[in-house]
């Protein structure tokens, strides 16, 4: 327990030390790692478990909320294989060139084996970017989950790398597996509906990542993380998938901090393996210059293009696991391992500095990249009109459809929709509501709008509260002088919302509160 203490004692300290500095907080879990492991304290035995755990858990999540035909689009299954092929040729002949200028650690490799390098340096953290979107409040936002299915891509790729050279095929029982996935799928949805909300959702959450996730795939000789995505995704779309995904949000955060502290454990530092893993970061601005140009050449926004490019720049929990199996199979000596972990805890380190002037970077990129024409974008980013609605309401979750009927049935205000979800998209269209696709929260969202004269009521019902922070800063600069009403969850929410200019504010409990007296005194006038 002391040693539990301990650990607990100097990683929230380095944590809080980035806060104050208004960096991540894993930054200084990361800190505490390498620090922890440099003074020669021992790893926790069971520090391993908990950071893959963690990571079961996000990929478990991350399936909850992917729309499986985004994996399909070209963008992205392009840009993933370009993406690798280009960063791998490119490593390959970086490697190379240090090698002749005497680098240690990299003289005398052959090419086969430079390539193996460059192609776990091709990979960026999945566990990284979901962490950063979600500090940015960005997670659904178009780039965000155009990063995320390029992440999951990546992943199948490792798994099969690690498949091949490995030299182990999987199970033959892992084809009744992918052939059992879409009836298991509909029984564990049955059996969903009639699981208590609160603890038993946790319980259920985990027992599908870990169960029928994780562990099935580990027995038929697959990687137990893509099992825990397989299982999410099979259970994405489902009406409480979202409320699963809430209830899981805190156990993985804590249990991802296990991640970042083992990237120190991850061999005894020495000299060389710094410099080396440090030289390597030199790759990073190819590796974010490539994501840019390949998604650009498929008329994304400037917006979507480098966002996504920048939070895709950094090394990858994957490139250690594939290192590991090099070292495995005898291909690489393990002191690449400590390579990998500089890298990989470094590539962090500049990401997250690089993340937080995102906003800065984009607009420098504007200046340099030329503009596509509104007719000749993708699909998801042609200009947005809201018509002749009256009333907008942005995020249709249940307090955005319920403000968007009220201002219709009510009041007879011709309303408009925005929601960034497909599935929620085409669930609202199919049920009478006039609804657009796209994202409050996306900064080019505000640059595609045509006109909002005639809109005289903004209601601003997004989950994030970054979200609406962001759309109350767009509404002022584009002028706009109708009502802006939003919904709060906190007081120094709500205080920092009417700075910015709402003209309403409710909390979230207080406008539950004033709605079911209202439906309690009608059912009264009712009886009477």
């Amino acid at each position: 327990m002391t040693d539990i203490a301990f650990f607990l004692a100097a990683t929230f300290a380095a944590g809080l030390v980035m806060s104050l500095v208004r960096l991540p907080a894993l930054l200084g879990f990361l800190a505490a790692g390498f620090l922890l492991n440099g003074l020669g304290v021992e790893e926790l035995p069971y520090l391993d478990f908990v950071a893959e755990l963690g990571v079961a858990l996000l990929l478990f999540g991350i399936g909850l909320k992917l729309d499986v035909r985004s994996l399909l689009a070209r963008e992205v299954w392009i840009t993933t294989g370009g993406h690798l092929a280009l960063s791998v040729a490119v490593g390959t002949g970086f490697l190379w060139v240090l090698g002749l200028l005497g680098f240690p650690l990299l003289q005398g490799l052959d090419v086969r084996t430079l390539a193996m390098v460059a192609f776990a340096l091709a990979f960026s953290s999945t566990v990284f970017v979901i962490k950063v979107l979600e500090e940015q409040s960005e997670l659904q936002s178009f780039y965000g989950r155009v990063a995320i299915a390029i992440l999951v891509m990546q992943d199948l790729a490792a798994v099969i790398f690690m498949t091949v050279v490995g030299g182990e095929l999987p199970s033959p029982w892992a084809i009744l597996l992918a052939v059992g996935l879409a009836p298991l799928g509909w029984v564990a949805r049955r059996l969903w509906d009639h699981v208590p909300h609160g603890d038993m959702q946790a319980l259920f959450g985990l027992a599908m990542a870990l169960g029928p996730g994780y562990a099935a795939f580990e027995a038929v000789g697959l990687k137990g993380d893509l099992g825990a995505l397989m299982m999410g995704m099979i259970l994405a779309g489902d009406k409480a998938a979202t409320q699963l995904s809430h209830h899981l949000f805190l156990l993985k955060d804590l249990l991802l901090v296990g991640f970042f502290i083992s990237i120190g454990f991850g061999g005894r530092v020495e000299g060389a393996a710094v410099s080396v893993g440090l030289v390597l970061l030199l790759l990073l601005p190819v590796q974010v210059l490539t994501y840019i140009w390949l998604l650009d050449s498929h008329k994304l926004r400037r917006r979507t293009s480098v966002k996504a490019g920048l939070v895709l720049g950094n090394y990858s929990e994957f490139g250690l696991i594939v290192v590991s199996v090099a070292v495995t199979q005898g291909l690489l000596d393990e002191i690449w391992l400590v390579v990998m972990s500089v890298s990989v805890a470094s590539s962090f380190v500049v990401a997250s500095v690089v993340n937080t002037y995102s906003d800065q970077l984009l607009g420098l990129a504007r200046r340099i990249m030329p503009m596509h024409p509104p007719t000749d974008v993708h699909p998801h980013e042609k200009p947005i009109s809201f018509g002749n609605a009256r009333a907008v309401v942005m995020g249709m979750g249940r307090i955005g459809r319920s403000a968007y009927t009220e201002l219709a049935a009510t009041y007879g205000l011709d309303v408009l929709g925005v929601e960034n979800l497909p599935s929620r998209v085409q669930e609202l269209t199919e049920a009478g509501l006039s609804i657009v696709e796209a994202d409050a929260a996306d900064g080019d969202f505000w640059s595609r709008l045509e006109s909002t004269r005639q809109v005289e009521i903004v209601v601003l019902a997004m989950p994030f509260h970054g979200a609406s922070r962001l759309a109350l800063a767009e509404l002022s600069k584009i002028g706009y002088t109708g009502v802006v009403a939003a919904v709060a969850q906190y007081d120094d929410d709500a205080a920092e919302y009417h700075e910015l200019g709402a003209d309403v504010v409710v909390h979230l409990y207080e406008g539950a509160g004033a709605s079911i007296a209202e439906q309690a005194a009608e059912a009264l006038a009712d009886r009477s």
